[in-house]
């Protein structure tokens, strides 16, 4: 760990003592919610609104939110996973089965509910203010998200997405420096490598930054 950066077990990180903004992993308690260090999520009354926000999110589906390093996630962002799903092409969408087995064994031996997979979040994604994700997206490392967006479809590397639904708006960079920052990879360094290039990291130069690439 550096002296200069808080470890990533630490719950409230921030040098203005404040308990409105946690790393996220500390708090999490599910066993199919995954995050990385140093991903913080900021909440205006109560960090451990974070989990609610996670709606039906049930264990015996086997999907996983996971969350990658160095993300920073704003108030009001919710996960929708499958659990959310009702079959669509029957005459009535209600949920029999979930409240009484002898409806359950009704039911074609072959029908499915939908299921869209695991929600994945990349490395460096900045979520804005209630912004919500529907089951199986993929969010691509150093993307953005606007306030308020819902997000349908996979988000690539470095690009800004806003709406409702959500939309490509702009890439973050160009292709070479993008290809660059995919690279390097920097947050997989170890922290105090990371301290030591802040520099690079908050800049614009694609000359140093290519240095770190090289090295």
């Amino acid at each position: 760990m550096s002296e200069t950066f808080p470890s990533p077990d630490t719950l409230y990180p921030l040098i203005y003592d404040m308990e409105r903004t946690c790393f996220l992993k500390n708090i999490v308690t599910q066993p199919n919610v995954i995050v990385g260090d140093y991903t913080y999520y900021d909440d205006e009354t109560d960090v451990r609104n974070f989990e609610k926000n996670i709606l039906y999110h049930y264990e015996f589906l086997g999907d996983k939110l996971v969350i990658g390093k160095f993300c920073q996630i704003a108030s009001g962002v919710k996960f929708l996973m499958n659990g959310m799903f009702h079959i669509m092409d029957a005459f009535t969408t209600y949920p029999f089965t979930i409240f009484s087995k002898e409806c359950g064994e009704k039911y074609p031996k072959n029908v499915k509910f939908p299921f869209k997979g695991d929600t994945v979040i990349g490395n460096d994604v900045w979520i804005g203010h209630n912004v919500t994700f529907m089951p199986g997206v993929r969010i691509s490392d150093g993307a953005i998200i606007g306030t308020n967006s819902l997000v349908t479809k996979n988000v690539g590397p470095y690009e800004v997405w806003g709406g409702n639904p959500a939309h490509l708006i702009r890439k973050r960079f160009s292709d070479e420096v993008i290809d660059c920052l995919e690279k390097i990879q920097w947050w997989n360094w170890d922290i105090k490598k990371i301290a030591e290039n802040v520099d690079v990291l908050i800049g614009k130069d694609l000359e140093k930054l290519k240095t770190l690439a090289d090295n």
